[in-house]
């Protein structure tokens, strides 16, 4: 308490220094100086805390302002502090006032222009999920309740606002959602293709506020956070039922719309008239919001949706592609350009086109490789040597590599141009042991040749007279 104060106050040494809490001696010594116009400065007290003061100083710097005084403390006991815990988190707190002093954010009050921008989030409260976007300039608000926030949803939402708001602004700023965010390269966003196609169709900029930094977007950001306590707190809305849900957002909407706005003093729904003729004029069908998916293809040539495969040109092997659901038919995209089509299949199964493969599939052949020099040489006799093995193969003639040892030797007896011939006859007939070989090369050219079948003999037959049965009756039976 002022010690001059309440001796004013009370007009007794013996008063103020009960009030006070000390002697009427010091009441009177301070008095006395006061009069004399002498009164010392009160002498600053040390801290048990002030040389740690630099280390404290320096995390703070370190960590952005954000380090807490329980984090420090064992820093600064190792560093030699000794004090209570609560005179640590008083120079802790000390220090960020003066931090945030030298380091606090300066905000610029934003100044929209009709037409401009329109702002765009979403907002989730378990299984509910609200889209809510609002016009900047006339704070035009438009909410509505959605199961999930797929692109195709966000999408067809946004359009739904473009409807109800009576035309397009020229950019659309949203948060980085992941449904309408291709990438991030150097800190800058890459839309998604289908995006891209969306804006271009309804012709405005995609763009997209800072990473982290919801100040960017705050009057989106109010706005979820008015539809969740408005709208959803208040038990009007329940996951189960999205047409009510959308019913009552619908309603809120104009109730708010039509209500004098906080921060532009006026009411949103009569700036609208005048905005509207400035946004763009509304295209005259909707695009595509059919349900996309990004896939990359394999080796095989193929993407993978609903654990079945469907084709693509080999061309696109490695690149990623996007997949459209359109009914029972399933669209693979790549760059805006439709590069195959099928028919949507059931899991496990595939779709398969022939062009995509440069035609059909080949028949599976395995070509034989000759190793040993038996091998080489009878292989060396062409195609009916190859025909031959395969045959064998076939027919399970487990001799076979001591056979074309035999057949070596036949061939060396007899010459090629007998042996290839009499080879070529026990392929036809499906003799395929060396024995067959040598009996077909001892019956010599005396053996029948089989020829193919030649066309039906058709011959005129000559015209002859004809009798009845009857010329040929002897007598009627008596």
């Amino acid at each position: 308490m002022d010690v001059i104060a309440a001796y004013r106050d009370l007009g007794s040494y013996r008063g103020a220094a009960a009030i006070c809490g000390m002697t009427p001696r010091t009441v009177k010594r301070i008095i006395d100086a006061a009069e004399a116009g002498t009164v010392p400065e009160r002498a600053e007290r040390a801290h048990n805390y002030d040389e740690f003061s630099e280390l404290v100083a320096q995390r703070i710097q370190a960590t952005s302002g954000r380090i807490s005084a329980k984090r420090l403390l064992p820093a600064a006991r190792a560093a030699g502090y000794s004090g209570s815990p609560r005179n640590l988190r008083r120079l802790v707190a000390e220090a960020k006032v003066a931090w945030r002093a030298e380091h606090h954010r300066v905000f610029r009050p934003a100044v929209w222009a009709p037409g401009d921008v329109l702002a765009i989030d979403w907002g989730a409260e378990g299984r509910l999920h609200v889209f809510c976007a609002v016009l900047a300039w006339s704070r035009i608000r438009f909410i509505a309740f959605a199961d999930n926030e797929r692109q195709d949803t966000t999408l067809g939402l946004l359009a739904q606002c473009f409807e109800a708001i009576g035309g397009v602004p020229q950019v659309v700023l949203a948060d980085r959602m992941g449904c309408l965010k291709g990438g991030v390269v150097a800190n800058v966003v890459v839309p998604a293709p289908g995006y891209v196609a969306f804006a271009q169709h309804y012709g405005f900029k995609p763009d997209f506020c800072e990473a982290a930094d919801p100040q960017s977007k705050g009057l989106v950001e109010n706005l979820v956070g008015y539809a969740k306590s408005d709208v959803i707190a208040v038990g009007e809305v329940h996951a189960d039922d999205l047409v009510a849900a959308n019913v009552a957002a619908g309603a809120w909407c104009d109730e708010v719309n039509n209500t004098k706005h906080s921060e532009i003093y006026a009411i949103p729904a009569e700036r609208l008239v005048i905005e509207q003729g400035l946004l763009r004029p509304l295209p005259s069908l909707r695009p595509s919001l059919a349900k996309r998916v990004t896939r990359k293809v394999d080796a095989l040539s193929t993407v993978q949706f609903g654990s079945a495969r469907y084709s693509v040109p080999t061309r696109h092997v490695g690149r990623q592609v996007q997949l459209e659901i359109s009914g029972t038919n399933i669209h693979i995209i790549d760059l805006g350009e439709v590069i195959a089509t099928h028919v949507i299949v059931a899991p496990g199964e595939s779709s398969i086109t022939d062009e995509h493969y440069g035609g059909p599939r080949p028949e599976r052949r395995r070509a034989v490789r000759p190793r040993t020099e038996a091998e080489k040489t009878f292989c060396a006799l062409g195609p009916v040597a190859e025909a031959f093995i395969k045959g064998a193969a076939a027919r399970g003639v487990t001799t076979l590599a001591t056979d074309l040892g035999e057949l070596a030797m036949l061939l060396g007896a007899h010459g090629e141009a007998a042996f290839v011939p009499a080879l070529e006859r026990a392929v036809h007939f499906g003799r395929f042991r060396a024995s067959d070989v040598a009996s077909i090369l001892a019956a010599g050219t005396g053996v029948q040749q089989i020829t193919p079948s030649g066309d039906a003999l058709i011959i005129e037959l000559p015209h002859v007279s004809v009798r009845p049965l009857s010329a040929y009756a002897t007598s009627e039976l008596s």
